[in-house]
């Protein structure tokens, strides 16, 4: 089927080249023109395992596309994915400028009954609001088209998109008429050879389900990091804590490891556009968004309260491993270790960075500052540093190599935001060791009873 994937952003490539894969043809589209000759060319803006061989292997296949054309492709095409971004405003509420201007120029330039399908995250009742914009701009142009607009969100994890895609645990379509359901249907239908994952609903449902499904993996991390500063003051473990409750089929082990914070392009943006969608009071979705700052700030402030109760914070020197707000991605919008960093510079600690992929786009987020390091790897970060703090926890810091991390250091002590290592053994190296949830130091004259 002829396919035509406007945006070519994080969804758009993502989609438009695993839709190929399964042997449609597809073309992507994107105003960038610069984006869109560096896509011609093998140069992938964007980061994700897998993505820049598949991108490759379609484009020399003929079956994937890139183009600036909107006329020539829209009226060629018979289904057109929006995939375009939808920033949040200062108030919350997603920005649907750019959905705007596409649909737009679908009403333009289609001449057929076209199907105008929502990948990008919208509000609810952006299908319907896409009606009507379309049909306004026909009416003033005197044309007579038909077209239907479906709603399609993704649910992909970044630094996993390529398995998401191709195997989903479920492809949402929102429809308001039943007879292009068999059209949606073929598309997908590659994606459905070991089991069927199709749930038709209709638009407002759909676009609802993208916001819930996100706010609900928010509400799980958010939750377990708040209790995992319970146990830091009672002195339980985390860990012990989440296999305890994960054994229950009813709450399962998904999405309860605490750490930094979540931080990303779609938790804390779908989280606020959803608190955005009603006038009434949205007393947990803005609970679950608080907790989430301030878990942001959680080790920052384990590392100042060590240094004060060292002689303070002048002249300290901390590396920072993993700047990335995951593994697997170059992404770092909202990242939890941005914040960490900047809270570490106002306090005048210089900082050393390292990430395995992520590194350039620090730079291009953090102020030209000369107590900013950016460094060739985890020794070369630790160089002379007093603390180390593990952000993101990439599979190549699983293992590292203590002994030299110690001899490099001038300090010993090491903050871990994934509880990646063991206490007793990081304590055993010759480390300062904290973690989250899991390194209580409770004076004795402070600490609780508990009967």
């Amino acid at each position: 089927m002829e396919l035509l994937v406007i945006g070519v952003g994080y969804v758009g490539l993502v989609a438009g080249t695993c839709f190929a894969e399964m042997g449609h043809n597809v073309t992507c589209l994107d105003i960038d023109k610069h984006k869109v000759e560096g896509l011609k060319n093998g140069v992938i803006p964007i980061f994700e395992p897998g993505l820049e061989e598949m991108v490759l292997r379609n484009s020399k296949a003929k079956r994937l596309h890139f183009t600036t054309d909107y006329p020539q492709h829209v009226e060629r095409a018979k289904v057109c994915f929006i995939c375009v971004d939808t920033p949040i405003s200062q108030s919350g509420e997603a920005n649907l400028t750019y959905v705007s201007t596409v649909a737009k120029q679908i009403a333009e330039h289609m001449t057929d009954h076209t199907l105008i399908v929502t990948k990008s995250t919208v509000p609810v009742g952006t299908a319907h609001f896409i009606t009507s914009l379309i049909q306004e701009e026909l009416n003033k142009k005197g044309k007579k088209v038909s077209f239907d607009v479906i709603a399609n969100p993704e649910f992909l994890k970044e630094g996993d998109a390529i398995a998401d895609f191709m195997k989903p645990d479920r492809v949402i379509i929102g429809i308001d008429n039943e007879a292009i359901a068999p059209i949606m249907k073929e598309i997908y239908s590659p994606f459905m050879v070991s089991r069927e994952r199709l749930i038709i609903m209709d638009t407002l449902s759909a676009e609802m389900t993208k916001y819930t499904a996100n706010a609900a993996l928010a509400a799980r991390i958010s939750f377990m990091n708040e209790i995992a500063s319970i146990c830091e003051s009672v002195g339980a473990d985390i860990s012990s804590v989440r296999k305890g409750i994960g054994a229950d089929s009813r709450i399962g082990y998904s999405y309860l490891y605490p750490g930094p914070g979540f931080g990303g392009h779609c938790l804390p943006k779908d989280l606020r556009a959803l608190c955005s969608q009603t006038e009434d009071e949205t007393l947990l979705l803005d609970a679950i968004y608080k907790v989430n700052e301030n878990q942001k700030r959680l080790i920052g402030k384990k590392v100042l309260q060590y240094f004060e109760k060292r002689g303070g914070s002048s002249n300290k020197t901390v590396a920072v491993l993993g700047i990335a707000f995951k593994p697997n991605t170059d992404d770092i919008r909202e990242a939890p270790a941005l914040v960490l960093i900047r809270q570490l510079l106002d306090e005048g600690i210089s900082v050393r960075l390292y990430d395995p992929i992520a590194l350039e786009n620090a730079k291009s987020h953090l102020p030209d500052h000369p107590q900013v390091s950016y460094c060739t790897d985890e020794l070369d970060a630790v160089d002379g540093a007093d603390a180390v703090c593990l952000v993101t926890e990439w599979k190549q810091f699983r293992f590292l190599n203590f002994e030299k991390l110690l001899n490099k250091m001038k300090g010993h002590a090491f903050f871990d935001g994934r509880n990646q290592y063991n206490p007793k053994e990081m304590k055993a190296r010759g480390f300062d060791y904290f973690s989250i949830g899991r390194t209580a130091e409770l004076k004795p004259d402070t600490q609780k009873q508990y009967v």
